[in-house]
């Protein structure tokens, strides 16, 4: 069942127990497990990707995933629910096909933020870390979606749709609801569901990394204006005098250096 009532799951909410996995995806999860573990010096250190892993496969870290992870690292089961209950990007219910985080945090909220979470949220019926009836869209509030340059700015699995309205905005969890293709403003070319970025996130790659731009022109203002101060420099440097100094030769009754 999904967290259908007005109060946001924190994970506090017993997550449904699935069982056992059944063979053939325990398989390919051990096998996927192993090629992530191989990568570290110390097996625990591979406890991040591996519960983006078991999230990829049950689209959140259930309890069956968390017993593998703990199996797979030699840790107790209390171990890993620490960490997975400590990062956000680890769900301990079942989560939507998308996740979409709207930005809150100081620069986003002034400029459409808040009227964005406030428009969206009555458009869905449901508030922070809650999920569709059709289990589409999960939402959620955000600190800070790191492209204040773009604010307001929304996220859908962590691709980034830049300068926001709140028609924008409803217009995106609409499409994504009905399955129309959406593009996101910097990045690869579609939005990927929740369990194929958890794959990703696992270190297993889509094919997408190299897909559009991470940098629009916002983001490089900056370097623009610091470039053009620089070749502006350039011209005054070249026509600057440089008194030359006659080279120094050892006297070798002295020791002296002499000109």
């Amino acid at each position: 069942m999904m967290n259908t009532d007005s109060k946001p799951n924190y994970g506090v909410v017993p997550a449904p127990d699935l069982g056992g996995y059944p063979d053939d995806v325990l398989a390919t999860l051990r096998a996927d497990a192993a090629q992530i573990i191989a990568r570290y010096p110390r097996e625990r250190s591979a406890l991040l990707p591996l519960l983006h892993l078991v999230q990829s496969v049950d689209g959140y870290v259930s309890p069956r995933g968390i017993d593998l992870c703990a199996d797979l690292l030699g840790l107790t089961g209390a171990e890993v629910t620490g960490v997975a209950t400590f990062y956000t990007q680890f769900k301990r219910h079942p989560n939507g096909e998308y996740t979409v985080g709207v930005c809150t945090n100081t620069l986003c909220a002034i400029m459409g933020g808040d009227a964005i979470w406030d428009s969206v949220t009555e458009h869905l019926g449901i508030g922070h870390d809650e999920t569709t009836t059709d289990f589409k869209i999960t939402l959620e509030r955000i600190e800070c979606n790191a492209a204040c340059d773009y604010a307001p700015v929304v996220m859908a699995n962590w691709e980034f749709f830049d300068n926001q309205t709140p028609e924008s905005a409803n217009r995106l969890v609409d499409d994504l609801r009905s399955g129309t293709p959406v593009a996101p403003t910097r990045g690869p070319s579609k939005v990927c569901s929740f369990k194929e970025v958890s794959r990703v996130l696992a270190g297993f790659s889509d094919g997408l990394a190299d897909e559009g731009v991470g940098a629009g022109p916002a983001s490089l203002a900056g370097l623009k204006v610091a470039k053009a101060a620089e070749a502006a420099k350039a011209p005054e440097a070249a026509k600057a005098p440089t008194t030359a100094r006659a080279p120094e030769t050892m006297d070798n009754g002295t020791g002296k250096a002499t000109t």
